[in-house]
């Protein structure tokens, strides 16, 4: 019979899921700075996307530490509270990144604006 109750597993569930997506999400801001920066200065297009993306990187990158701490410690309420805390980094993060989105397009669908 295992040790921890069910409830604790799927709460560590939740933090794997937070960390590993979170991981992924700071390459892919990374990868898109790196291509706008590249169609900044052929001149198709201007934005301040690639500013918010680095800002939505490091808020990714925060869940992501928080989530791996969680994992890490022992005590049941710190874990409980980090993953909290993850949990609405990441959340605040992901409608961030649709917010940047949106930018992109209006700046792909109306150059020299």
């Amino acid at each position: 019979m295992p040790e921890t109750p069910p409830q604790n597993h799927l709460e560590e569930d939740v933090s794997i899921h937070i960390f590993s997506v979170s991981a992924a999400m700071v390459g892919v801001c990374l990868t898109v700075i790196g291509l706008i920066r590249v169609v900044i200065t052929f001149g198709k297009a201007d934005t301040v996307a690639d500013d918010l993306l680095a800002a939505d990187a490091f808020l990714f990158l925060v869940a992501c530490l928080l989530s791996y701490s969680a994992l890490r410690t022992r005590s049941k309420h710190r874990m409980h509270r980090r993953e909290r805390i993850a949990d609405s980094m990441f959340i605040l993060a992901m409608i961030l990144m649709v917010i940047i989105c949106g930018f992109i397009t209006f700046a792909i669908a109306i150059p020299g604006k």
